[in-house]
Protein backbone atom coordinates (compact mmCIF):
# COMPACT_ATOMS: atom_id res chain seq x y z
CA UNK A 1 0.00 0.00 0.00
CA UNK A 2 1.30 3.40 -0.83
CA UNK A 3 1.83 6.29 1.54
CA UNK A 4 -0.83 8.51 0.05
CA UNK A 5 -2.97 5.52 0.53
CA UNK A 6 -2.09 4.78 4.41
CA UNK A 7 -2.70 8.35 4.37
CA UNK A 8 -6.23 8.12 2.96
CA UNK A 9 -6.93 5.04 5.48
CA UNK A 10 -6.06 7.68 8.17
CA UNK A 11 -7.84 10.54 7.64
CA UNK A 12 -10.79 8.04 6.78
CA UNK A 13 -10.49 7.02 10.92
CA UNK A 14 -10.25 10.34 11.79
CA UNK A 15 -6.80 10.01 12.59
CA UNK A 16 -5.57 13.59 11.27
CA UNK A 17 -2.36 14.01 12.71
CA UNK A 18 -1.46 10.40 11.56
CA UNK A 19 -2.67 11.40 7.81
CA UNK A 20 -0.52 14.56 7.78
CA UNK A 21 2.73 13.00 8.92
CA UNK A 22 2.17 10.34 5.64
CA UNK A 23 1.74 13.14 3.93
CA UNK A 24 4.45 14.78 4.86
CA UNK A 25 6.48 11.80 4.52
CA UNK A 26 4.99 11.01 0.70
CA UNK A 27 5.77 15.04 -0.30
CA UNK A 28 9.52 14.10 0.97
CA UNK A 29 9.94 11.25 -1.25
CA UNK A 30 8.10 12.31 -4.28
CA UNK A 31 7.58 16.34 -4.69
CA UNK A 32 4.60 16.15 -7.10
CA UNK A 33 1.79 17.55 -8.37
CA UNK A 34 -0.23 14.31 -6.03
CA UNK A 35 1.83 14.91 -2.49
CA UNK A 36 1.84 18.29 -3.39
CA UNK A 37 -2.03 18.89 -3.88
CA UNK A 38 -2.74 16.44 -1.10
CA UNK A 39 -0.87 18.16 1.57
CA UNK A 40 -1.80 21.24 0.48
CA UNK A 41 -5.79 20.30 1.49
CA UNK A 42 -5.14 18.94 4.51
CA UNK A 43 -2.40 22.48 5.58
CA UNK A 44 -5.53 24.41 5.04
CA UNK A 45 -8.37 22.22 5.76
CA UNK A 46 -6.61 20.60 8.76
CA UNK A 47 -3.66 23.00 10.12
CA UNK A 48 -5.85 26.28 9.09
CA UNK A 49 -2.80 26.96 7.18
CA UNK A 50 -3.69 28.68 4.19
CA UNK A 51 -0.78 30.25 3.09
CA UNK A 52 1.66 27.22 3.35
CA UNK A 53 -1.83 25.76 1.20
CA UNK A 54 -1.04 27.83 -1.50
CA UNK A 55 2.77 27.53 -1.90
CA UNK A 56 1.92 23.80 -1.82
CA UNK A 57 -0.86 24.55 -3.93
CA UNK A 58 1.57 26.90 -6.57
CA UNK A 59 3.97 24.91 -6.89
CA UNK A 60 1.24 21.69 -7.80
CA UNK A 61 0.00 24.27 -10.79
CA UNK A 62 3.07 25.20 -12.55
CA UNK A 63 3.64 21.15 -13.09
CA UNK A 64 1.08 21.80 -15.85
CA UNK A 65 -1.57 19.18 -14.07
CA UNK A 66 -3.93 17.45 -17.02
CA UNK A 67 -6.47 17.54 -13.60
CA UNK A 68 -8.61 20.28 -12.70
CA UNK A 69 -7.91 19.45 -8.72
CA UNK A 70 -5.01 21.26 -8.28
CA UNK A 71 -6.45 24.24 -10.12
CA UNK A 72 -9.58 23.80 -8.41
CA UNK A 73 -8.00 24.11 -4.91
CA UNK A 74 -5.58 26.32 -5.55
CA UNK A 75 -8.67 28.94 -6.69
CA UNK A 76 -10.52 28.06 -4.00
CA UNK A 77 -8.20 29.15 -1.44
CA UNK A 78 -6.85 32.09 -3.41
CA UNK A 79 -10.74 33.39 -2.67
CA UNK A 80 -10.50 32.97 0.73
CA UNK A 81 -7.50 35.41 0.55
CA UNK A 82 -9.20 37.98 -1.81
CA UNK A 83 -7.05 37.61 -4.18
CA UNK A 84 -9.81 38.03 -6.91
CA UNK A 85 -7.88 38.17 -9.94
CA UNK A 86 -5.31 35.67 -9.16
CA UNK A 87 -8.10 33.31 -8.26
CA UNK A 88 -9.95 34.62 -11.77
CA UNK A 89 -6.95 33.28 -13.72
CA UNK A 90 -6.44 29.96 -11.94
CA UNK A 91 -10.08 28.59 -11.66
CA UNK A 92 -10.43 30.19 -15.21
CA UNK A 93 -7.72 27.29 -15.96
CA UNK A 94 -9.72 24.15 -13.23
CA UNK A 95 -13.04 24.46 -16.04
CA UNK A 96 -10.87 24.65 -19.25
CA UNK A 97 -9.68 21.12 -17.96
CA UNK A 98 -13.04 20.03 -16.03
CA UNK A 99 -15.93 22.36 -15.56
CA UNK A 100 -17.48 21.77 -12.23
CA UNK A 101 -20.14 23.69 -10.08
CA UNK A 102 -17.45 24.65 -7.81
CA UNK A 103 -15.39 26.08 -9.69
CA UNK A 104 -18.01 28.08 -12.03
CA UNK A 105 -19.32 29.05 -8.20
CA UNK A 106 -16.05 30.46 -7.02
CA UNK A 107 -15.32 32.07 -10.19
CA UNK A 108 -18.16 33.86 -10.18
CA UNK A 109 -17.41 34.95 -6.43
CA UNK A 110 -14.13 36.80 -7.58
CA UNK A 111 -15.43 38.30 -10.61
CA UNK A 112 -18.58 39.83 -8.42
CA UNK A 113 -15.81 41.31 -6.08
CA UNK A 114 -14.11 42.93 -9.40
CA UNK A 115 -17.38 44.25 -9.68
CA UNK A 116 -17.56 42.24 -13.52
CA UNK A 117 -21.64 41.44 -12.67
CA UNK A 118 -22.64 40.23 -16.05
CA UNK A 119 -19.63 37.62 -15.92
CA UNK A 120 -20.21 37.05 -12.20
CA UNK A 121 -24.14 36.90 -12.87
CA UNK A 122 -23.63 33.95 -16.33
CA UNK A 123 -21.09 31.50 -13.81
CA UNK A 124 -23.28 31.95 -10.80
CA UNK A 125 -26.29 30.65 -13.17
CA UNK A 126 -23.70 28.05 -14.41
CA UNK A 127 -23.46 26.45 -10.36
CA UNK A 128 -27.17 27.30 -9.79
CA UNK A 129 -29.80 25.06 -8.68
CA UNK A 130 -33.77 26.46 -9.08
CA UNK A 131 -33.99 28.27 -5.94
CA UNK A 132 -30.62 28.24 -4.06
CA UNK A 133 -27.94 30.21 -2.59
CA UNK A 134 -25.79 30.92 -6.14
CA UNK A 135 -29.55 31.49 -7.69
CA UNK A 136 -29.96 34.16 -5.38
CA UNK A 137 -26.59 35.60 -5.97
CA UNK A 138 -27.24 35.16 -9.97
CA UNK A 139 -30.92 37.61 -9.37
CA UNK A 140 -28.56 40.22 -7.24
CA UNK A 141 -25.79 40.29 -10.33
CA UNK A 142 -28.46 41.02 -12.64
CA UNK A 143 -29.60 43.58 -10.61
CA UNK A 144 -26.35 45.10 -10.24
CA UNK A 145 -25.77 44.82 -13.60
CA UNK A 146 -29.45 46.45 -14.64
CA UNK A 147 -31.02 43.91 -15.60
CA UNK A 148 -34.05 44.00 -14.14
CA UNK A 149 -36.90 42.55 -15.71
CA UNK A 150 -35.00 39.11 -16.17
CA UNK A 151 -34.26 39.39 -12.65
CA UNK A 152 -37.97 39.62 -11.68
CA UNK A 153 -38.68 36.58 -14.16
CA UNK A 154 -35.78 34.47 -12.27
CA UNK A 155 -37.57 35.75 -8.93
CA UNK A 156 -41.24 34.36 -9.52
CA UNK A 157 -39.62 31.04 -10.10
CA UNK A 158 -38.11 30.49 -6.58
CA UNK A 159 -40.23 27.96 -4.85
CA UNK A 160 -40.18 27.05 -1.21
CA UNK A 161 -40.43 23.72 -1.69
CA UNK A 162 -36.95 23.58 -3.90
CA UNK A 163 -34.35 21.78 -2.50
CA UNK A 164 -31.63 23.92 -1.29
CA UNK A 165 -34.60 26.95 -1.00
CA UNK A 166 -32.25 30.09 -0.07
CA UNK A 167 -35.21 31.19 2.36
CA UNK A 168 -37.64 33.48 2.27
CA UNK A 169 -35.91 36.42 3.99
CA UNK A 170 -33.19 36.44 1.04
CA UNK A 171 -36.16 36.25 -1.91
CA UNK A 172 -37.96 39.31 0.25
CA UNK A 173 -34.56 41.05 0.00
CA UNK A 174 -34.28 41.24 -3.55
CA UNK A 175 -37.65 42.04 -4.43
CA UNK A 176 -36.63 45.31 -2.22
CA UNK A 177 -33.80 45.69 -4.56
CA UNK A 178 -36.33 46.15 -7.31
CA UNK A 179 -38.53 47.99 -5.33
CA UNK A 180 -41.47 45.50 -5.55
CA UNK A 181 -42.62 46.31 -2.44
CA UNK A 182 -45.95 44.48 -2.37
CA UNK A 183 -44.04 41.72 -2.82
CA UNK A 184 -40.89 42.10 -0.24
CA UNK A 185 -43.23 42.55 2.25
CA UNK A 186 -45.15 38.94 1.16
CA UNK A 187 -41.91 36.99 1.50
CA UNK A 188 -40.90 39.04 4.86
CA UNK A 189 -44.53 37.89 6.28
CA UNK A 190 -43.57 34.92 5.60
CA UNK A 191 -39.98 34.48 7.48
CA UNK A 192 -41.73 36.63 10.63
CA UNK A 193 -42.37 33.79 13.32
CA UNK A 194 -39.83 31.33 11.79
CA UNK A 195 -36.82 33.79 11.81
CA UNK A 196 -34.31 34.91 14.16
CA UNK A 197 -34.85 38.71 14.11
CA UNK A 198 -31.94 40.52 13.53
CA UNK A 199 -32.01 44.47 12.32
CA UNK A 200 -30.38 43.67 8.84
CA UNK A 201 -33.50 42.54 7.46
CA UNK A 202 -36.51 43.23 10.04
CA UNK A 203 -35.35 47.18 9.25
CA UNK A 204 -35.54 46.20 5.63
CA UNK A 205 -39.29 44.64 6.31
CA UNK A 206 -40.69 47.84 8.26
CA UNK A 207 -38.99 50.20 5.04
CA UNK A 208 -40.80 47.95 2.49
CA UNK A 209 -44.46 48.12 4.86
CA UNK A 210 -43.64 51.92 5.12
CA UNK A 211 -43.94 51.84 1.63
CA UNK A 212 -46.55 50.39 1.19
CA UNK A 213 -48.56 52.02 3.48
CA UNK A 214 -48.85 49.85 5.62
CA UNK A 215 -48.27 51.76 8.71
CA UNK A 216 -49.67 50.03 11.64
CA UNK A 217 -47.99 46.64 10.47
CA UNK A 218 -44.88 48.89 10.21
CA UNK A 219 -45.58 49.85 14.38
CA UNK A 220 -46.46 46.15 15.20
CA UNK A 221 -43.31 44.84 13.92
CA UNK A 222 -40.94 47.54 15.35
CA UNK A 223 -42.56 47.70 18.51
CA UNK A 224 -42.59 43.33 18.64
CA UNK A 225 -38.82 44.07 17.91
CA UNK A 226 -37.72 46.03 20.48
CA UNK A 227 -39.64 44.24 22.93
CA UNK A 228 -37.57 40.76 22.02
CA UNK A 229 -34.44 42.61 21.91
CA UNK A 230 -35.19 43.82 25.48
CA UNK A 231 -36.02 40.46 26.67
CA UNK A 232 -32.70 39.35 25.10
CA UNK A 233 -31.34 41.86 26.93
CA UNK A 234 -32.62 41.31 30.55
CA UNK A 235 -32.22 37.30 29.54
CA UNK A 236 -28.44 38.08 29.22
CA UNK A 237 -28.01 40.34 32.76
CA UNK A 238 -29.22 37.61 34.75
CA UNK A 239 -27.04 35.16 33.31
CA UNK A 240 -24.63 33.88 35.24
CA UNK A 241 -20.37 34.10 34.52
CA UNK A 242 -17.77 31.35 34.62
CA UNK A 243 -14.75 30.66 32.47
CA UNK A 244 -16.52 30.06 29.57
CA UNK A 245 -18.53 32.84 29.34
CA UNK A 246 -16.47 35.75 30.97
CA UNK A 247 -17.92 38.73 31.95
CA UNK A 248 -15.81 40.78 29.15
CA UNK A 249 -17.59 38.09 26.85
CA UNK A 250 -21.04 39.31 28.28
CA UNK A 251 -20.47 42.60 27.91
CA UNK A 252 -19.78 42.37 24.27
CA UNK A 253 -22.60 40.83 23.86
CA UNK A 254 -24.87 43.22 26.10
CA UNK A 255 -23.43 45.90 23.99
CA UNK A 256 -24.35 44.04 20.79
CA UNK A 257 -28.17 43.49 21.96
CA UNK A 258 -28.43 47.61 23.35
CA UNK A 259 -26.81 48.56 19.58
CA UNK A 260 -29.34 46.16 17.97
CA UNK A 261 -32.56 47.52 20.06
CA UNK A 262 -31.66 50.95 19.26
CA UNK A 263 -31.55 50.49 15.84
CA UNK A 264 -35.25 49.47 16.26
CA UNK A 265 -36.02 52.43 18.57
CA UNK A 266 -35.07 54.63 15.54
CA UNK A 267 -36.21 53.03 12.51
CA UNK A 268 -39.10 54.59 12.13
CA UNK A 269 -38.04 58.23 12.16
CA UNK A 270 -34.83 57.49 10.23
CA UNK A 271 -37.39 56.19 7.68
CA UNK A 272 -39.36 58.71 7.86
CA UNK A 273 -36.30 61.60 7.53
CA UNK A 274 -35.48 59.19 3.80
CA UNK A 275 -33.04 56.33 5.22
CA UNK A 276 -33.21 53.56 3.31
CA UNK A 277 -31.99 50.33 5.18
CA UNK A 278 -28.81 49.42 3.51
CA UNK A 279 -28.85 45.38 1.59
CA UNK A 280 -26.36 43.33 2.99
CA UNK A 281 -25.38 40.76 0.30
CA UNK A 282 -22.56 38.30 1.20
CA UNK A 283 -20.89 35.44 -1.16
CA UNK A 284 -20.99 32.63 -0.61
CA UNK A 285 -17.54 29.80 -1.24
CA UNK A 286 -18.36 26.54 -2.66
CA UNK A 287 -16.35 23.53 -1.76
CA UNK A 288 -15.55 19.88 -2.12
CA UNK A 289 -12.79 17.19 -1.74
CA UNK A 290 -10.15 17.91 -3.46
CA UNK A 291 -7.80 14.62 -2.24
CA UNK A 292 -6.26 12.73 -4.84
CA UNK A 293 -6.97 9.03 -3.71
CA UNK A 294 -9.66 9.77 -0.99
CA UNK A 295 -11.73 6.33 -0.56
CA UNK A 296 -14.64 8.07 0.51
CA UNK A 297 -15.40 9.93 -2.57
CA UNK A 298 -14.00 7.20 -4.61
CA UNK A 299 -10.92 9.60 -6.33
CA UNK A 300 -8.93 8.14 -8.21
CA UNK A 301 -5.00 8.76 -7.74
CA UNK A 302 -3.33 11.35 -10.31
CA UNK A 303 -1.76 9.72 -13.35
CA UNK A 304 -0.35 11.97 -16.08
Amino acid sequence: MSINQQAMDCLENNDYEAALALLEKALKESRDVQSLTNLAWIYYHEEGDVEAAIALAQEAVEWNPTSHVPYSLLGEMLVVKEKWEEASVVLSNSISIQPSTEAYNNLAVAKYHLGEWEQASALFLKSAKPSDYAMYSHVHCLIQSGQTTEAKHKLTSFSESDDDFVGEVYVAELYLELKCFLEAVDWFEKSWDTYYKTPDWVCRYIYALVQIEAMDRAVEITEESIRLKQEDIEEEQAEECDESWTESDKAVYLSQLQHEKQAYDQILEQISSGYVPPFEFETSLSTRCYLFGCLRHNHLEYTD
